[in-house]
């Protein structure tokens, strides 16, 4: 397979541009001067078959029409919320994911975002460092165990979230396009009923259409000046301008963000507040899970080039 081109979109993690470049023919997009890129797809438009994406930089329509001999696009990521998947499927360009191996990650660091900004473990550790601890107490934070934990999205992430949030006396409840039967939690099928009833709001759905800014000003003031707000799914899933206000005007207690609607910026205000915790998108940046993922990427491309199902389809 090492004549088959494969198109890298960024740089991603290395054991994964490691073996890329060792199974086929590697082009990294990013090495081209901006100015350059349309003449370089061009040149070898005969030759890439396969583009890998991720969450940060995913594949338009412009990409996919400037490679007529395109046949998959491989995604490390779970989302593919930035893969033109219509046009793909015009083409009939096969679409993957790295779903399941990053689950458990992406779910502790949810539950950890909730710790560190009701235990306000961040302004804890500055004030240790800067010495402050010598001239009196920190103060008072405020309690997890038994506060009520609402999910929005109850996929994979979101009911592993729930099985943490439960070993902390958590009562659960969710919102999701559809009720799942089989699961032991309260369903709302409207979310700002949801943030009515919960202290605790978890955004762990997938980004469509339909959940873009899911998380607006009405939601943001159910659930309160005593509620916090926690996104592990992504930017675009929050009004980020009214976060940032309610937070401001104290609508909104705190928030644990590891996504943001334009990465890698981030609204000014938010770097100024100490009720927030700000994370650079690394839900799954562990060794053992990226290392997985990598595993999937490569699996999934092996498998299409010698005409075996994919393990994970997405179309």
């Amino acid at each position: 397979m090492e004549s088959i081109g494969v198109l890298l979109m960024c740089p991603m993690y290395s054991y994964l541009e490691q073996e890329l470049q060792s199974r086929f023919n590697l082009f990294k997009l990013w090495q081209q001067p901006p100015s350059k890129i349309t003449e370089f797809l061009k040149s070898n438009q005969r030759t890439i078959k396969a583009v890998v994406s991720n969450a940060r930089v995913g594949v338009d329509a412009q990409l996919i029409d400037s490679l007529p001999n395109l046949e998959i696009v491989a995604s490390f990521s779970v989302g593919f919320d930035k893969i033109d998947l219509k046009r793909c499927e015009e083409k009939g360009i096969r679409v993957t994911n790295t779903p399941d191996v990053l689950t458990d990650d992406v779910a502790d660091l949810g539950i950890a975002l909730i710790l560190a900004v009701l235990r306000k473990i961040c302004p804890c550790d500055g004030f240790v460092r800067s010495g402050k601890w010598k001239d009196g107490d920190f103060g008072l934070s405020t309690k997890f165990s038994s506060k009520p934990v609402g999910i929005v999205g109850l996929g994979r992430i979101g009911s592993a979230i729930a099985k943490r949030a439960q070993a902390f006396g958590c009562s659960i409840s969710y919102h999701s396009r559809t009720q799942k039967p089989l699961k032991p939690y309260k369903y709302y099928d409207n979310i700002v009923d949801l943030a009515k009833n919960c202290s605790i709001l978890v955004v762990a759905c997938s980004l469509t259409d339909e959940t873009r800014h899911i998380v607006n000003r009405e939601v943001i003031d159910a659930l309160g000046p005593r509620g916090i707000l926690i996104n592990v799914g992504r930017g675009a899933h929050v009004d980020e301008p009214e976060l940032v206000s309610a937070l401001l005007e104290g609508r909104l207690a705190g928030a644990g963000l590891d996504v943001y609607e334009d990465e890698p910026e981030v609204p000014e205000p938010l770097l100024r507040l100490d009720n927030v915790v700000l994370l650079p998108h690394v839900g799954s940046d562990t060794v053992e899970t990226c290392n997985a993922m990598a595993d999937l990427v490569l699996a999934n491309l092996e498998a299409h080039f010698n005409s075996r199902p994919l393990p994970t389809p997405v179309i």
